[in-house]
């Protein structure tokens, strides 16, 4: 139980940081257009890559590591990484169509930018628009962890 708790600090750390980015996102009112992303400073486009790397990371470390251990924490068994979104979803943490689009336009965008400026706006856009989803995720990762260890606590929306 104490690697799910460190890898949920960890989450908590990185939904923290993506709420944080996500709110200066909006106060910049950005379009998303190629000719206004020209007339961003230097510190607006830092945010919205730092946005982009820390919706990666957590995305990333929740398939990778944190699903599996929710799993093993509730003694759940799977025998191979393949089965382990699938029971995630029959336990209602995600929409395993939603996680996986998520995630190739994700992939589309880490592999893209900047080469394809006005495609890769679009799928960062749709990452950020997606902010509630992924948030959702998180909590419940949070509310399902809690059902086996009452030690952890939700992150603050």
């Amino acid at each position: 139980m104490k690697v799910l708790q460190k890898q949920l600090q960890k989450v908590q750390k990185h939904y923290e940081a993506l709420k944080e980015y996500r709110e200066f996102i909006d106060v910049m009112e950005f379009d998303f257009s190629k000719e206004n992303f020209f007339y961003l400073d230097t510190p607006q486009k830092a945010v919205l890559e730092a946005y982009l790397k820390r919706f990666s990371s957590l995305q990333d470390y929740l398939g990778a590591k944190v699903f599996a251990s929710l799993l093993d924490s509730s003694g759940i068994s799977y025998t191979k990484m393949s089965e382990v979104l699938t029971l995630i979803e029959k336990e209602d943490i995600i929409s395993l169509d939603k996680w996986i689009e998520f995630r190739n336009v994700r992939n589309d965008l880490e592999h893209d930018y900047p080469d394809e400026l006005e495609e890769a706006l679009n799928d960062l856009k749709y990452c950020i628009e997606q902010f509630v989803f992924l948030e959702n995720v998180v909590f419940k990762v949070f509310e399902f962890a809690r059902r086996y260890d009452a030690i952890i606590k939700l992150p603050q929306k």
